[in-house]
C-alpha cells in the first residue's frame, strides 16, 4: 500500500530520541520518513518536500503543537496530522483534533505495537482519500476521453491501438499533425489501463526553456545555479511508476536528445548539480507532427533516440482525412458549448464544414463550434456563423466519397449523416446509451435522428454498454 502511493511520514518533535523511534517504526512500515525538531525546521522543509503524514509533538520550543498544526492546514490541506503528547493534556490534544487533527497519542509508546498500529490506520485514510482523489479525476477524464469521437475507419484503427496499449509498459510515439488529438490519445493510453492511478505528467517540449530543460527535466540541487534557492524535483521523478507524455520531442535540441536517450536507457536521472543518480520507472509517451525518420537520416534527430522511442508507433489521421466525422465531432463540440440549448447546424453550415481543409484539425473545428455558438442566436448555426475562411471555403480535392466535384447538397448530408449513426448502432448492437456516446450528440438528439431515419426498429436493443474495441 504505502509502496504504491510512496507515502512520506514528517516526524517532528525536539527529542532526537523520539525522532529516530518514530522514523525507525515508519520505515520498517514502508514509508518514506523525515524529520524537524522545530515546527519552523518542518514548515520549512513541508514547502520543499510535501508529506502525506505528519506526527508531531505538542509542546515544543517558540512554536506549539497547535500553532504548528493551524500552519501545516493551510499549507497543505490534504496532508494528515497527527499529535503526540506526553503530558497528559486530553484537552490539548481534543482541541488539536478540532483543528483538523487526525487523532492523538500518548507518549511513552507502550507498547511499541500502539505506535506501529497508529501510523498504519493513519496511512489507510491517506490511503483512502488519495484513491477517491482518483476516482473523482477518473470520472473527468473519462468524460474528457469522449473527445475521441468518430466513426470513420481510421479513427476506429486508433482507438483498437489505444486498447492494445493501455496495460503494457512499452514506449509508443504518437505521429500526427496539429491539433489532431495526440496528448488526448496519450491520456487515453494511460488513463483506460492498468496504471491509471499513477502520475501522468505531460511535457511540451516545444515550450521548454532551452537553458532550463535538463534543470525541469531532471531537476537541480539547491545552489546549483543563480536563482536555484531551493532544491527542484524534476519532471521524470514527478511521474516516475507512470507514464510521462514528452509532446513535439522533435524540438529537443540534439545536447539534450542525448541526455535524454541516457534516461530512457539506465532508467535513473542525475538532477543538475548533483553527485548522485536517482531511479526513475516511468512509460513514455511521445508525440510529433515532424517526420522523425526524415529527420534523423538529416542529422537534426538521433538515430538511436528515434528507434528507443519508436518501439510502436500510433498514426493519428488529419481530419480531412476523416471528413464523415465532421458532423458528429461538430455535434459534440456543439453539445459541450451549448449543453442546454439544443441547436442545431443548417446544411449550409455543414456544407462549408465539410468542404473545408481543416489545417489545424479537430481544435481547429472545436474552435469554430466555439465561436459560431458565442456568435449564434441560441437556435441554430448557420454558414454566417462560421469564420470567412471557412464559410468560402472551396470543394476540396480530398472531398468525402461520394460529392461529386465537391458539392453537397441536402441530400448527400442527410446520406452522410444516416450512413454514420447506422454505423455506430450497428457497431454498438443497438445500445442508445452507447451510440450518443460514440456519436457525440444528447440522447434527445439521437432519438430525434433514429425517429428521422427510421434506424433502431429492426435491432435487438441491448441494456448493456459494451466497451469499445
Amino acid at each position: 500500500m504505502s509502496d504504491d502511493l510512496g507515502i512520506r511520514l514528517l516526524i517532528v518533535d525536539d527529542e532526537q530520541s523520539i525522532r529516530r523511534l518514530c522514523m525507525t517504526v515508519g520505515e520498517a512500515l514502508g514509508f518514506v520518513c523525515m524529520e524537524a525538531n522545530s515546527g519552523e525546521t518542518a514548515l520549512a522543509l513541508l514547502e520543499e518536500q510535501p508529506a502525506h503524514m505528519i506526527l508531531t509533538d505538542m509542546v515544543m520550543p517558540n512554536m506549539s503543537g497547535l500553532e504548528f498544526l493551524e500552519k501545516v492546514k493551510k499549507l497543505l490541506p490534504r496532508s494528515e496530522v497527527a499529535v503526540m503528547t506526553g503530558h497528559g493534556s486530553i484537552e490539548t490534544a481534543v482541541q488539536a483534533m478540532k483543528l483538523g487533527a487526525y487523532d492523538y497519542i500518548s507518549k511513552p509508546f507502550a507498547p511499541l505495537e500502539e505506535l506501529r498500529l497508529f501510523l498504519r490506520r493513519m496511512a489507510e485514510k491517506v490511503r483512502l482519500v488519495e484513491e477517491n482523489q482518483f476516482l473523482r479525476q477518473r470520472v473527468d477524464t473519462e468524460s474528457d476521453l469522449h473527445g475521441i469521437v468518430g466513426s470513420s475507419a481510421k479513427i476506429q484503427d486508433v482507438l483498437r491501438m489505444i486498447s492494445r496499449l493501455k496495460d503494457t509498459r512499452t514506449p509508443v510515439l504518437i505521429m500526427g499533425e496539429s491539433g489532431t488529438g495526440k496528448e488526448l490519445v496519450a491520456r487515453a493510453i494511460h488513463f483506460r489501463g492498468t496504471f491509471a492511478s499513477r502520475p501522468f505528467v505531460a511535457v511540451d517540449c516545444g515550450s521548454l526553456v532551452p537553458t532550463l530543460i535538463e534543470s525541469e527535466l531532471f531537476g537541480y540541487e539547491k545552489g546549483a545555479f543563480t536563482g536555484a534557492l531551493r532544491s527542484k524535483t524534476g519532471l521524470f521523478q514527478s511521474a516516475s511508476g507512470g507514464t510521462i507524455f514528452l509532446d513535439e520531442i522533435g524540438e529537443l535540441p540534439l545536447e539534450m536528445q542525448a541526455k535524454l536517450l541516457r534516461v530512457l536507457q539506465e532508467k535513473e536521472v542525475r538532477p543538475v548539480g548533483s553527485n548522485q543518480k536517482v531511479k526513475v520507472d516511468v512509460r513514455v509517451v511521445a508525440a510529433t507532427n515532424r517526420d522523425l525518420e526524415k529527420e534523423y537520416r538529416n542529422g537534426t534527430f538521433r538515430k538511436d533516440l528515434y528507434f528507443r522511442l519508436n518501439v510502436v508507433t500510433l498514426h493519428l489521421p488529419s481530419l480531412r482525412e476523416r471528413r464523415s466525422d465532421i458532423p458528429m465531432l461538430a455535434h459534440w463540440f456543439l453539445d459541450r458549448y451549448a449543453p442546454d440549448k439544443a441547436m442545431q447546424v443548417t446544411n449550409a453550415a455543414m456544407k462549408c464544414l465539410l468542404q473545408y481543409d481543416w489545417p489545424g484539425n479537430v481544435r481547429e473545428l472545436e474552435n469554430c463550434v466555439e465561436r459560431a455558438v458565442a456568435l449564434g442566436d441560441g437556435r441554430i448555426i448557420d454558414a454566417s456563423d462560421l469564420p470567412s475562411t471557412i464559410a468560402s471555403a472551396s470543394p476540396s480535392s480530398e472531398s468525402t466519397p461520394g460529392m461529386a466535384n465537391g458539392a453537397v447538397s441536402t441530400t448527400d448530408l442527410e446520406d452522410i449523416e444516416r450512413a454514420t449513426i447506422e454505423r455506430v448502432f450497428e457497431q454498438v448492437k443497438g445500445d442508445k446509451v452507447l451510440a450518443g456516446k460514440m456519436l457525440g450528440i444528447s440522447r434527445a438528439t439521437l432519438y430525434r435522428k433514429l425517429k428521422r431515419y427510421n434506424i433502431g426498429g429492426h435491432h435487438e436493443m441491448s441494456s448493456g454498454s459494451q466497451a469499445l474495441q
